[in-house]
């Protein structure tokens, strides 16, 4: 399965993390929206969409890219992404998700864990979810796209 996995990870590069467990995981290429070539995703089988989550949504440059892709019929895809909010994942990928449909993307799967977060006044108290994404998260995230390309 040819897989292509979108990342923009700014902040603490938690989410590139995410990504790079992804890529190993299924011999996946990684690339920065800006990178993309919205014309050029026809060869990839499945592609992961994923960002830190900035004001409860994914950061604009990525949303932006699916904004600016062509309708696909029934492609597969999955969303992830890192968050100093964890546990309420459905609400943060909800605008992606509908920006993905929206475009005919199956999205088959979803993947939030904990990120480090120092933004605006929580760098004052030094931050929260410090040390995250852990290796427990990270083999969870491994477990999460192992459970994908079972799904075929």
């Amino acid at each position: 399965m040819k897989t292509l996995i979108i990342c923009f990870s700014y902040h603490h590069k938690n989410t590139e993390k995410l990504a790079s467990v992804f890529a190993k995981t299924l011999e996946a290429e990684v690339k920065a929206p800006s990178e993309v070539d919205p014309n050029g995703l026809s060869e990839f089988d499945l592609i992961g969409f994923g960002s830190g989550i900035s004001f409860g949504n994914h950061y604009k440059m990525l949303l932006d890219l699916v904004d600016n892709l062509p309708p696909v019929t029934n492609k597969k895809a999955f969303i992830f992404s890192t968050s100093g909010q964890t546990g309420n994942q459905p609400k943060f990928h909800k605008k992606l998700r509908e920006k993905l449909a929206s475009k005919g993307f199956n999205v088959v799967g979803e993947f939030n864990c904990a990120g480090f977060d120092t933004y605006g006044v929580l760098k004052i108290v030094g931050g929260i979810q410090k040390g995250h994404p852990t290796e427990d998260d990270l083999k969870q995230a491994e477990d999460f796209v192992k459970g994908l390309v079972l799904k075929k």
